[in-house]
């Protein structure tokens, strides 16, 4: 009997390892699969994803045509030049500074390299393009103002020692890639097209109408006003002022 008894209670313990296992391997599963509890107040957040379509701002800037003068300006005045033009050298700063006391107004650029003074006019031109590229509005009117404060005009170019000092590496090889050639000359023969062959030339611009005025030579502050006048009245203005004419190489006697 007690041998009985010993047996029995073997087969029980046997019995009895098995069964906490499968217990033991059941609680582990339960607590592996229980849900994670919310992270506390106070934890970092996990960064937005961005929105599909939103990108990053874009690199290049929004130019040519380049501007000077407020976005929201009712009148553009497009300014028909060459960088090597004596008569659009002294017209540019007066024509700047008027641009800036009126802030109804702001100045487009438009190239017109005269075939007298290239290549220069042209070579200068593509600093300007490759100075703005590189960037934007503010760094091609600043080249402009550079090159014709320093170079010597009717189709001398810049001085031998003469060097922008915004010409980075990236202006350097724009320029000497030549890429900005073709939008100069599609320019110059836009100009052409429209009639125009003379430096420099005013077209006033209504963007609220329409309206368009062509000026040329160089036009002093008063008349500017009146032309701009003459945009909003209502009438029909001449195409061109009457009082201004070409000498024969192009450039605009002032």
């Amino acid at each position: 009997m007690p041998t009985t008894t010993r047996s029995s209670r073997g087969a029980l313990h046997r019995l009895a390892w098995p069964a906490a296992i499968v217990a033991l391997a059941l609680l582990l599963l339960l607590v592996a699969l229980r849900p994670s509890a919310p992270p506390a107040d106070n934890a970092a957040p996990l960064p937005a994803p961005e929105e599909e379509g939103e990108t990053a701002a874009p690199s290049r800037p929004a130019g040519p045509p380049w501007h000077h003068g407020g976005a929201d300006a009712r009148f553009t005045l497009i300014l028909y030049a060459d960088l090597e033009c004596p008569f659009c050298k002294a017209y540019y700063p007066e024509l700047v500074a008027w641009i800036e006391r009126h802030p109804d107004a702001r100045l487009q650029w438009h190239h017109l390299p005269l075939s007298v003074h290239e290549p220069a006019a042209s070579q200068l031109a593509s600093l300007a393009e490759c100075a703005g590229e590189a960037g934007g509005h503010a760094a091609y009117w600043q080249a402009v103002t550079w090159i014709y404060h320093h170079t010597r005009g009717d189709g001398e170019g810049l001085p031998e020692n003469a060097r922008y000092p915004g010409q980075t590496e990236a202006v350097q090889a724009c320029v000497e890639s030549g890429r900005t050639l073709a939008l100069i000359q599609a320019q110059a023969r836009e100009g052409t097209r429209d009639g125009i062959t003379a430096t420099p030339t005013l077209r006033l611009r209504d963007d609220t109408t329409g309206q368009t005025l062509l000026l040329h030579g160089p036009v002093e502050g008063d008349a500017l006003l009146s032309a701009l006048d003459l945009l909003t009245s209502g009438e029909s203005p001449s195409t061109e002022s009457e009082s201004l004419s070409a000498v024969p190489d192009g450039d605009m006697p002032r």
